[in-house]
């Protein structure tokens, strides 16, 4: 990061970063890939659901699904760092669309089973695992002024809040009436955008990195460099607390909808929807602050309302009760991860932001399928709420840990803000 950013009007300045073109394109392509995956998220749940009718069968498809990113994710971030990532970028987008469009191909021909969505889960979790942390740390060979780094990101959180806005709702409509199997076939044309965008991209020659070192001793430097930096470490441990306990609502709303609430897919899409309006909410408001100044203290608001808001959705047995208390949820889920994000792009180094950004992959989605699989294995036993709960509880207490933390990370991130730009040396900042 570096000069503040011209002030050229409160929309200009919310949208700063689509004056570079290869973010335009990006964005533009993402925007209309986001809508097919989410459509394929839904239907993946409604699908599994639909066939087994168990809490655990839909986390351990959760769980089958993503725990290949927390494995190779650390591994990917080493050569990420070391690779092309507009290439990397190109080639997991391929591999994304094949994915869907073999879904696609079984369920429409009927032949689509659990162990099929299982294996086709392990593949997309084994692209994930280089697609993540290859597109977060892409974001800054994009743009040709750093300043504009914390608005591409709340654009990009935005970007994918929109598309969960939209996805979830369409995707009722279309199982509603169709089945799962035309949600897969619009994902797999959706990646035509993206590829497009990215093959029509201006990219310097010089964004590959040669590297003769070990990988494991890139991995153990990138691990140290993470762990040692107070900050960086805080950030990532109260991200992955969240994901781990929090972040598998997500995986129980078909049964929450079909138990609790006695509805149908409409019900599921419409509980998503309103969970994606309240984080677009969250990602606009982050995309219109000019500054990673005292995001610390909006990562404690932020945790703490998305427990809290769990907490209170866990007692409701009232749809349109539910349906409102989703809306601060999602807020407060993605403000945290996009701060969390934001914070840790703008203190890395960037010879080490590919493993910094894959520890943050692991964070964000890596523990998502131990969460799920936990959560989905109390469902069996507590019931779906009552997990849901729990988990609301313990993201409150991970915000005040967090909230006790910021003194001393105030004080290590000062240096930083202050080569950057961000702060000034005088000592009231």
């Amino acid at each position: 990061m570096g000069a503040k950013p011209t002030r050229t009007g409160s929309f200009v300045s919310f949208g700063r970063a689509l004056r570079h073109r290869n973010y335009r394109l990006f964005f533009a392509g993402q925007s209309i890939s986001l809508i097919g995956t989410w459509l394929t998220r839904v239907a993946t749940s409604w699908l599994v659901y639909r066939l087994t009718g168990s809490s655990l069968v839909l986390g351990t498809v959760g769980f089958a699904s993503q725990i290949p990113t927390f494995i190779v994710a650390p591994f990917a971030g080493v050569w990420i760092d070391r690779w092309n990532r507009h290439r990397v970028l190109v080639f997991t987008q391929v591999l994304a669309m094949l994915q869907s469009a073999a879904l696609a191909a079984l369920t429409l021909s009927g032949r689509v089973t659990v162990p099929w969505v299982l294996g086709l889960g392990i593949f997309q979790g084994l692209i994930n695992a280089f697609d993540v942390p290859a597109r977060q740390s892409f974001v800054t060979e994009m743009l040709e002024d750093r300043s504009d780094l914390p608005n591409a990101i709340a654009l990009n959180s935005s970007m994918v809040n929109g598309a969960r806005l939209l996805g979830p709702s369409i995707a009722g409509a279309l199982i509603a009436l169709f089945g799962e199997g035309y949600c897969f076939t619009i994902d797999a044309v959706s990646y035509a955008a993206v590829i497009g965008s990215l093959l029509a991209m201006r990219i310097s020659p010089a964004a590959g990195r040669k590297e003769h070192r070990r990988m494991f001793g890139q991995l153990l430097e990138g691990f140290r460099y993470a762990a040692g930096f107070t900050p960086i470490r805080n950030v990532l441990l109260l991200l992955a607390l969240v994901s781990f306990m929090g972040m598998p609502y997500t995986v129980l709303m078909p049964a929450v909808a079909t138990r609790v609430l006695h509805g149908g897919a409409h019900t599921l899409g419409f509980l998503m929807t309103a969970s994606g309006v309240g984080a677009l909410g969250g990602t606009l408001y982050l995309a219109s602050r000019k500054s990673v100044l005292g995001l610390g203290r909006i990562l404690v608001y932020a945790a703490a309302l998305f427990g809290a808001c769990l907490v209170a959705f866990s007692r409701s047995h009232w749809f349109w009760l539910s349906f409102a208390l989703l809306i601060p949820t999602g807020l407060g889920m993605m403000v945290q991860m996009a701060a969390s994000n934001t914070i840790l792009q703008t203190l890395v180094d960037d010879d080490k932001r590919g493993r910094v950004m894959s520890f943050f992959t692991m964070a964000f989605f890596g523990t998502v399928p131990f969460g799920s699989l936990f959560a989905g294995a109390m469902a069996e036993v507590i019931g779906e709420m009552a997990t849901i709960m729990v988990g609301g509880a313990c993201c409150v207490l991970g915000a005040l840990w967090f909230y006790r933390t910021l003194p001393t990370m105030r004080e290590a991130v000062r240096p930083i803000y202050i080569r950057l730009g961000i702060l000034s040396e005088s000592p009231e900042q």
